[in-house]
Parts: structure tokens; C-alpha cells; sequence
């Protein structure tokens, strides 16, 4: 694979190497990582701020704000159809299920347990090491977008955003309809009673088409030749049953229990993560997806440091056991697919370059006949031609005013959505 250079100097490579070392000092000294972090943070936003009245991209950003506004807004629903699918999976079957249920078979988490044998402690502990989490790629994402300012990679930054954001949403609603198409136990039979307030007992659905059916070979046999339900359950267990209006279709899919309140909004907003969403890995994909914008959009040897965090995160899920190798592995090539299929939302070409060749193109003939004249005043006028498409100086024309009110508005926004970012993911 061929590493692009960066674009100027390595300035955003060490300033994300300093985010995940002083980050990492909340496990080696608290005390240096609470005076650091606040520091380091408002370094880089002042850094950020001051280089605002310099940044001559605006117009281009001003463009882009509509498809970030939507890629933004797919992307809350998104998350909220993982969610609702997050917690169907893991209340459909019970708890008892999950509890009594074997994880499966991972040859990936065999082969860690083996280098833990092999390898030297110090490599291990490095393994081990809790580097790299989830709000980390996510603000390693937040610094590229940002960097735009300092022209380290191609405006608009939030062209880039936007990109990444519908990538993502596309990415999770993949994984939503993956993973509740087949519900695997998870890696942690604990997990389920941990996380959820769901009945003991599997739903009525579960209960008529898998329960009767799930170990019993003959029943199995049975039911492929006859193919239809035909065990005879008794009289169903009912479930809790809230009041939820309009929303009541959700109560089969979600199972709340009388503990949890009236609200289904409440009832995803309260969730802190799943269990069996596994094929394939969310935090995974927000990895990939950062090291992809990355690696594009700025490249450099900083780009090989981001992809070896992709792999150490890689395998921190695996040991770990919060998925399985087959959730880490499909959500690497599916990021990467992803990422190569939405490249018209920030097309890492050149478009100004194109813009220009295709007017020089254009003016190809009176060019060479002015040159041919010696006609100089000729030739400079042509070639101003070039540098200052009509077409595009009419889409760039917004007023001083309505630029820095939009500049003011998106700094604002975006730093609010970074500290958003940083305090609801903080926990991973």
C-alpha cells in the first residue's frame, strides 16, 4: 500500500501523538494527566482560533454545510436504529440464555492466549496496555477536520466531515441488520445480566420458533422436512406492557421491565452498550474510518501510526472479549469499502486543479495563436482566465458579513460537538 506524503511538515502527526500519550497518563500518573489534558486541549483550541481571520476556504465550507447538516442528521437516526437493535437482540432470547449460552470458538483469542506464552512480558503488557479507545479515534478525526485551518489537508473540512459521518451511519446500519439477522452469544456470558433489566424468560417469538427447536436434532430434522412451527408451546409467558402511545409497536422489540419507566426514549438513552451487537464491531469501524480519512486526507508516516493503533485496538477487542475475531476482521475490509464508495462527498482530487485544466483546455487554441503573435498582454489575460474562472467566482460570492458569522457559527458548533464527543465517549 503506497503512504501519500503529508502535506506540510508533520506538525498534525506529532500534535496526535501528543493527544494519545498524554491521554494514556490517566493510567500511569492521574495526578500529570489532569494538568496536561486541560492544557494540551486548550493549546490546540487557541491554536485553532487564532488561525480563523487567515483561513481563505469559507466559501468552499459555506457549500458544504448543508451535506454536513444532513450526513449529521442520517447519522442520529442511524444511531438510533443500532440502538433499538442494540438491546432487541440481547431482550428476545431472555437472560437466562445469555447466561447459560457458550461463547463461541475464536482460534483469534487462542492465538493471543498463545503469544501471551511466547512473546517477552514487556510485549504483552504493550498489548495489553489500554492505548487506544474509541473517543480517541474520534477526536484523532476531530484534529484532522480541524487541521484544514492550517492547511494540512484539502478544505473543506467540512466536506470531510460530512463524508465521515455518512460513512458511518451507512457502516452502523449495515451492522445493525448484520447483527440482528443472527444473534450469537457473546464473548462475556455475564454481559447481558450486567447491561439489561430484561425478562429471565425468551420472548414469545423465541419461544414459539427457536425454543422447541434449539437443541433437539429430531425437532431440528422435523422442522426442516415439514418446514412450519410445529411444536405446541402451551399458554405464552406475557411480558410488562407500558403505555407508550404511538411508540407501542417498540415494547416486542425492546421488553421493558416496570423498573425502567414509561419512556422508551428514556429506556435507549440510559443504554451503555450491548452485548451481542457483534457482527461486525461499531468501535472498530470508527477506527477504520479514522485511519482511512487520515491516510487520505493527510497521509505521511503518522498515517502507519494511526493504522498500528487500528490493530492494537484490533486486538484489545479480541482479548478483551468484547467481540469475536470475525467482528474485528469484517469490520476492517468493510470500513475500507465504505470509505472507497463515498468519495463524491470530499473527493480527495483535486477539484480546483481540475476546474483550472479543464478552462485551459478551453483556451488552448487562442492561447497558442497569442503566443504565436507575441502577444503578451494576450497570453496574461488568457492565462487570468485560468486562475479566475467566471463560473467559480460567481459560487464563491458571499458577502464579508455572512462569512464571518458562518466561520463564527462553525467553530462554535464544531468545538461544541468535540467536548460533546469527548465527554459522552470518554468512558469508550
Amino acid at each position: 500500500m503506497r503512504w501519500p506524503g503529508s502535506r506540510t511538515g508533520g506538525g498534525l502527526g506529532l500534535a496526535a501523538v501528543a493527544y494519545v500519550a498524554v491521554d494514556y497518563l490517566r493510567h500511569l500518573s492521574p495526578m500529570w494527566h489532569e494538568r496536561l489534558q486541560p492544557a494540551l486541549w486548550t493549546v490546540l483550541a487557541l491554536v485553532a482560533v487564532v488561525r480563523i481571520p487567515f483561513y481563505k476556504h469559507w466559501s468552499s465550507e459555506f457549500r458544504s454545510a448543508i451535506p454536513f447538516v444532513a450526513s449529521m442528521l442520517f447519522m442520529l437516526s442511524a444511531l438510533l436504529f443500532e440502538a433499538l437493535c442494540v438491546r432487541s437482540v440481547t431482550a428476545v432470547l431472555g437472560l437466562d440464555w445469555h447466561s447459560n449460552t457458550s461463547p463461541l470458538p475464536d482460534t483469534g483469542q487462542w492465538l493471543l492466549l498463545a503469544l501471551n506464552e511466547k512473546l517477552p512480558h514487556v510485549i504483552v503488557e504493550i498489548l495489553r496496555a489500554r492505548i487506544i479507545g474509541l473517543h480517541h479515534f474520534l477526536m484523532l478525526f476531530m484534529m484532522l477536520a480541524f487541521s484544514v485551518l492550517f492547511d494540512s489537508v484539502k478544505a473543506p473540512g467540512l466536506g470531510l466531515g460530512a463524508r465521515y459521518m455518512f460513512t458511518m451511519a451507512v457502516g452502523r446500519l449495515l451492522r445493525a441488520i448484520t447483527f440482528a439477522s443472527t444473534i450469537l452469544p457473546s464473548a462475556r456470558p455475564w454481559c447481558a445480566k450486567a447491561r439489561f433489566s430484561v425478562p429471565a424468560y425468551p420472548h414469545r417469538w423465541a419461544q414459539k420458533y427457536y425454543v422447541p427447536y434449539a437443541s433437539d436434532a429430531n425437532a431440528i430434522n422435523q422442522l426442516i422436512r415439514m418446514d412450519i412451527a410445529y411444536a405446541d408451546t402451551g399458554k405464552y409467558i406475557d411480558d410488562f406492557c407500558p403505555d407508550w402511545g404511538s411508540m407501542s409497536f417498540l415494547i416486542d422489540f425492546l421488553r421493558p421491565t416496570a423498573s425502567e419507566g414509561s419512556s422508551w426514549y428514556n429506556l435507549l438513552k440510559k443504554a451503555g452498550g450491548g452485548c451481542n451487537d457483534l457482527v461486525y464491531s461499531g468501535h472498530m469501524l470508527v477506527a477504520v474510518l479514522t485511519a482511512m480519512a487520515w491516510t487520505e486526507a493527510y497521509g505521511g508516516f503518522s498515517s502507519v501510526i494511526i493504522w498500528l493503533l487500528v490493530m492494537h485496538s484490533a486486538q484489545r477487542e479480541i482479548r478483551e472479549r468484547h467481540h469475536y475475531s470475525v467482528d474485528c476482521i469484517v469490520a476492517i475490509y468493510v470500513g475500507i469499502l465504505l470509505w472507497k464508495m463515498t468519495g463524491f462527498l470530499w473527493p480527495a482530487k483535486n477539484a480546483t486543479r481540475d476546474r483550472r485544466l479543464a478552462v485551459l483546455e478551453k483556451i488552448q487554441g487562442p492561447l497558442i495563436q497569442a503566443a504565436k503573435d507575441s502577444d503578451i498582454d494576450g497570453v496574461r489575460e488568457l492565462l487570468r482566465q485560468v486562475e479566475l474562472d467566471p463560473q467559480h467566482i460567481q459560487k464563491n460570492k458571499v458577502s464579508n458579513r455572512a462569512t464571518w458569522l458562518f466561520a463564527s457559527a462553525t467553530i462554535v458548533s464544531s468545538l461544541t460537538i468535540v467536548l460533546l464527543a469527548f465527554i459522552l465517549t470518554s468512558d469508550g
